[in-house]
């Protein structure tokens, strides 16, 4: 009978995953460059372990890309939870959505690097954005805030928008401004 613990390794192989890819993140967002040898460093592991949990830079980049969606995506019944679910898009596109593009330029910058070989982003992380966008809509149209039947495809390149943001401006208050711009046109009429 197993007891659901995991074993101390694999918990230590989780933790120092996640601690790489958290350096990667920060590296990343900092000079929009991988170096496994800062990255081991900062992650406080050697680094032939960043290379066994990712053996290319490239690999490495989409890993962070893939768990920087997840956070976004992971919020959003979060804020449906705690606030009304017109309230709760203006809070995702601007405090979370914009943060992002505003904070990750140097994961922009190396995911097209790393990508351009691949031809394309990993597309769980696209349909999982996809998702979060579907929820956000749906909830927002039982409550009557919104039209029904919108494409979140369609809302997610409204969104995008938000890229063309600069980061050493007033992006917050931009954010804003494109958030009320994109909710007037899905508002229920």
């Amino acid at each position: 009978m197993t007891t659901g613990s995991v074993s101390p390794r694999r918990a230590d192989t989780r933790r120092n995953h996640e601690r790489i890819l958290v350096a990667a993140a920060a590296s990343l967002a900092e000079t929009g460059e991988v170096s496994f040898n800062a990255i081991a460093k900062q992650a406080g592991v050697g680094v032939g372990t960043v290379y066994r949990h990712f053996p290319t830079p490239e690999a490495l980049i989409l890993a962070v890309y893939r768990r920087e969606v997840r956070h976004i995506v992971e919020v959003v019944p979060v804020l449906l939870e705690k606030h009304e679910p017109g309230e709760a898009f203006r809070h995702w596109v601007t405090d979370h959505v914009a943060h992002y593009m505003m904070t990750k330029k140097g994961l922009a910058d190396a995911l097209r690097t790393a990508t351009a070989a691949r031809g394309q982003l990993p597309v769980d992380a696209y349909e999982d954005l996809v998702g979060a966008v579907a929820e956000m809509l749906d909830a927002n149209a039982a409550a009557g805030t919104v039209r029904s039947g919108l494409d979140p495809v369609l809302v997610m390149r409204g969104m995008g928008g938000l890229l063309w943001l600069d980061p050493n401006e007033d992006w917050r208050s931009d954010a804003a401004n494109l958030a009320d711009l994109l909710w007037y046109g899905l508002a229920a009429r």
